[in-house]
């Protein structure tokens, strides 16, 4: 019993080593601090806005569909935003739209995603969230048009959110400082010695840095900072426990164990694949060693297709989610929504694996 659990624990550190080891300091550090730029410099107003039920299809899907970039959040935060739009006159399309595709679409779980399980997996993963994210808002609001109707009467004496001023600084300073930080970002993940690496990190940095302290103020570079280490504290230590507790059960539950269920591209494994991430609540980033450790992708245990449904509904619905968004929009809504990401998960999974 005693070397059971030491076996455990030394496997669990091995994993934990092995993550830390390969992706934190050119992959989450890098993209942390990105996260917490577009958290602390785009404004959240200037997208939400643009989600009631009158707004132009192509600016409220499109917005909608991208804001998991835009607005870094998480599966935990993406529901009382989702709750305020909901409530506040927000389309049923765009706002499910942007309930399903803020988490699909993390800075972080996509970046993360490609580093760890591989470049294509990452973009498909991006590709099918922002195309699956539209498709399912379009087909909610032709579902329940009776729900956009009622909205409109309620809320046509509510005031228009007043639009935010200008900037101070020039339109190409923050455009540059995305640019500069992304730059670091590749560098850091590119498969190259770090003498070549090295030279062009440095020179990122003195660019950033630059900007900093030339065209932005305290209080932003502040909120910057401030941004970031929320978002740290939040996702790190629970990455951390996560990959270590997955190691551990690795142990007693080998990779080879899910081979007879997620080991092809069939529809079966796929649909199989996103029921379970429909099921299974999985915060942010902890889908990534899940898949690669868990279910054995990394080793070639797990097939890409069942691979990317999970990936598509495990970070966008989990049990619990479900049932606080069904007292958001009731049984009904919440139960066509959960269906139509399995779905399409599933659809999507079985696409990738046997197609593209």
């Amino acid at each position: 019993m005693i070397d059971l659990l030491i076996g455990s624990l030394m496997t669990g550190w091995d994993t934990l080593a092995g993550y830390l080891a390969e992706h934190v300091v050119t992959c989450l550090i890098p993209a942390f601090f990105i996260a917490g730029a577009i958290a602390a410099l785009v404004k959240k107003e200037a997208i939400l806005k643009y989600f009631s039920p009158d707004a132009k299809k192509s600016t409220a899907y499109g917005l909608a569909s991208i804001s998991g970039t835009v607005l870094a959040v998480c599966s935990c935060t993406i529901l009382p935003m989702f709750a305020g739009l909901f409530k506040r006159g927000s389309g049923i399309g765009p706002a499910t739209t942007f309930l399903y595709a803020g988490p699909a679409i993390n800075i972080l779980a996509i970046v993360y995603t490609a580093k760890v399980l591989g470049f294509d997996l990452g973009i498909a993963r991006a590709a099918f969230a922002v195309v699956m994210a539209i498709i399912i808002g379009l087909i909610m609001a032709f579902l329940f048009k009776s729900h956009d109707a009622d909205t409109k009467k309620k809320t046509a004496a509510m005031p228009s959110v007043p639009a935010s001023g200008d900037a101070e600084k020039p339109r190409w300073v923050i455009p540059v400082f995305f640019v500069f930080l992304v730059g670091i970002l590749i560098a850091g993940t590119a498969q190259a010695d770090w003498l070549i690496k090295f030279p062009v990190i440095y020179v990122l940095t003195l660019g950033t840095a630059f900007l900093l302290i030339y065209y932005f103020e305290r209080d932003e570079v502040t909120e910057w900072g401030l941004e970031t280490w929320d978002l740290t504290k939040k996702i790190f230590p629970i990455l951390i426990i996560g990959t270590f507790a997955l190691g551990m059960l690795s142990f007693f539950l080998p990779a080879e164990t899910f081979q007879p269920f997620f080991g092809t591209n069939s529809l079966g494994s796929t649909f199989l694949a996103s029921i379970v991430g429909t099921i299974l609540y999985m915060p942010t980033l902890l889908e990534v060693p899940v898949i690669g450790t868990t279910f054995g992708y990394t080793s070639g245990v797990m097939a890409g297709g069942p691979a990317l449904a999970l990936l598509l509904s495990g970070p966008s619905v989990s049990l619990p989610s479900l049932l606080v968004i069904s007292k958001v929009m009731g049984p009904k809504k919440t139960i066509v929504y959960a269906g139509l990401v399995i779905v399409f998960s599933a659809v999507a999974g079985f696409i990738y694996g046997n197609i593209i």
